[in-house]
């Protein structure tokens, strides 16, 4: 069957997408640099926005046998971050080798971490987990272990607990700094209560590369490998294999994120990220997870492949784009968007082979209105959704100002029950337009028209 769809409909006024500010709040990071035909321009102390475009600049070389600082984990590239950032920043530039982490690698502001491409490698030891011996307090700065184990100083570790007064869990990320037998003395305090009724248990897990409260970074050019089958499951919220929280201004720029158990890259409350060129596969949950709050976001050219979902809009994600990218053999869905997500583009992507819906619109019910508004999809190619009763886009909820516009749907499998476009009877406003179908039992399944839900 061969299809163009072509339907406009509205319950309620329809919202336009706000094109003028999503195109500028749509900036990619990149350094002020003074142009060429700018050859007076000074480092001036405290200017932020002009720079000299100097002919060199610090770097410092790390490798497993050669370089400015030799090793083989993560202390001596967290020594070179350092040493840049207090020099007011510079460039990290890995060599080729394998650098095995027992804590997470922390990016500090105004650095560039810049690896040999495939030749050099992050992962990460096997992790343990031991539940706690005794009941430590709010106030506490110390923990005690049932077992020591394989826990050393100096290692990355995760407390997790369900929380004795409401019943929640708590998650808290340490480092071990010091040790007597099983007791071991963090980093900083607890801040939580984690008494023995709550099941606490402390786990080496912990994002291979990790920053919070910083800005101005760039990440490129390497491997991050979690070690996946030797390494429980640790929550995208959390950790990844590269986790950020309350970032600014951040361009990771073609890093393979692979084998975590969790997510690839994971951002959260962070703005003007710049995903580009990755490639995020095989990871036990989320490709590519922009998180809660994040603002502007652009993921381009990326290959997200065999993870549980693709590209997952998480809350409040917005005028953000996701273009270019190749989105394949996803386990669940290849793109999904939700709680107040709004005014986003998603163009010029092809999403082939997910597990259930090709993309998908979540039903994010709890509030006035929290649902995907005035998101724009378009000119997408969208092939093999989901299994006999696929569909291709899954319209959930009660969004409005959808724009489902010139995109390309294919079913080569033979159209069993499978849907190019469903739009649920919850759905006020949405614009379809020159969309192709093919292949499908059915082009567009319309709910409202239908009076189901």
């Amino acid at each position: 069957m061969n299809v163009v769809t072509s339907l406009k409909s509205s319950r309620r006024t329809h919202l336009k997408v706000l094109a003028a500010a999503g195109c500028s709040a749509f900036k990619q990071y990149t350094p002020l640099l003074a142009r060429d035909d700018e050859p007076f321009v000074r480092a001036t102390d405290g200017d932020r926005r002009k720079e000299p475009n100097w002919s060199e600049r610090l770097t410092v070389r790390v490798g497993n046998r050669d370089g400015d600082m030799i090793g083989r984990d993560d202390k001596v590239i967290q020594a070179a971050l350092n040493y840049v950032a207090r020099l007011g920043g510079g460039t990290v530039l890995l060599l080729p080798g394998e650098f095995t982490c027992r804590n997470a690698v922390v990016l500090p502001s105004n650095v560039r971490l810049k690896g040999s491409g495939a030749e050099t490698v992050l992962t990460k030891i096997p992790s343990e987990t031991v539940p706690l011996a005794d009941d430590s307090d709010w106030y506490d700065q110390e923990i005690t272990l049932r077992e020591r184990k394989d826990f050393r100083v100096g290692d990355g570790v995760v407390l997790r607990a369900k929380n004795p007064h409401h019943g929640g869990d708590t998650v808290i990320k340490r480092t071990i700094v010091a040790a007597s037998g099983n007791r071991l003395k963090l980093d900083r305090g607890l801040r939580e209560n984690l008494w023995l009724g709550g099941n606490p248990i402390c786990s080496s897990l912990f994002p291979i590369l990790t920053s919070e409260d910083h800005s101005d970074m760039v990440i490129e050019d390497f491997v991050i490998d979690g070690n996946r089958e030797n390494n429980e499951n640790f929550n995208g919220n959390y950790g990844g294999c590269i986790f950020l929280q309350d970032c600014t201004d951040v361009h990771i720029r073609r890093v393979e994120a692979r084998n975590y158990n969790g997510d690839g890259i994971s951002f959260q409350i962070c703005h003007d990220v710049v995903v580009e060129e990755c490639y995020s596969h095989d990871n036990t949950d989320l490709g590519i997870h922009p998180g809660s709050g994040s603002q502007r976001p652009r993921l381009l050219r990326n290959r997200i492949v065999g993870n549980a979902q693709g590209i997952f809009w998480c809350w409040g994600v917005k005028f953000g784009i996701a273009e270019g990218n190749v989105i394949e053999d996803n386990r669940l869905y290849g793109s999904s968007i939700g709680h107040n997500d709004t005014d986003n583009i998603m163009r010029e992507n092809t999403i082939r082979g997910s597990g259930r819906f090709g993309l998908l619109f979540r039903d994010e019910s709890g509030g006035v209105d929290f649902y995907p508004n005035r998101n724009t999809i378009e000119r997408n190619r969208i092939e093999n959704s989901g299994g006999e009763d696929g569909v291709a886009i899954e319209i959930q909820g009660k969004p409005e100002g959808l724009k489902i516009l010139d995109n390309e749907i294919v079913e080569s499998r033979g159209p069993s029950s499978r849907i190019g476009i469903r739009i649920h009877a919850g759905v006020r406003s949405i614009e379809l337009a020159s969309n192709r179908v093919q292949g499908t039992a059915e082009a567009v399944v319309d709910l409202r028209e239908r009076g189901q839900s």
